[in-house]
């Protein structure tokens, strides 16, 4: 956890540098994108929303995932990760937001969908939204954690 701790402080520094807003959308990772980012004095200058969406009804009545989407895609899938980070940068009028849903496991996968893939969102004021799909090894805390860290790789990717 001290790896992301340090990795949140970079986060912190390029958002602050850059003037943006982040606001996040969560769902295996639980609120720990969120927990590291506030663990650094001063977030609330770059950090003003997150939405925990663990359930699919939170993903459409907080971010406005639309039921086709979860129910052709599932809550794991490119799809349902754009639309969440495209209902969170509007509900939270952010510059950035980013968002997650995998399986961290032990249980839930499927040979279609295996313990370990995780989708990330990212939306942009005026970019199209993109995704990123990870497959991740190791145990559920292991894998919640490779998901922010990746997380705050690309943020850091697109603000340095």
């Amino acid at each position: 956890m001290d790896n992301l701790k340090q990795k949140a402080k970079i986060v912190y520094e390029c958002l602050k540098t850059k003037n943006k807003i982040l606001a996040t959308a969560e769902s295996c990772t639980g609120g720990m994108i969120g927990e590291m980012i506030t663990s650094v004095p001063g977030s609330s200058e770059v950090y003003e929303y997150g939405f925990i969406t663990y359930s699919n009804t939170a993903k459409q009545k907080l971010l406005g995932v639309s039921a086709e989407t979860l129910s052709i895609f599932g809550a794991v899938s490119a799809e349902t990760v754009c639309e969440m980070a495209d209902g969170a940068l509007k509900a939270s009028d952010a510059d950035i937001a980013v968002s997650v849903s995998g399986i961290a496991g032990p249980g839930g996968g499927s040979e279609q969908k295996p313990v370990g893939l995780v989708y990330v969102g990212i939306a942009q004021k005026g970019e199209k939204t993109e995704f990123f799909k990870l497959m991740l090894s190791g145990d559920r805390d292991s894998v919640r954690q490779k998901t922010v860290d990746k997380v705050f790789d690309l943020i850091i990717e697109i603000y340095s």
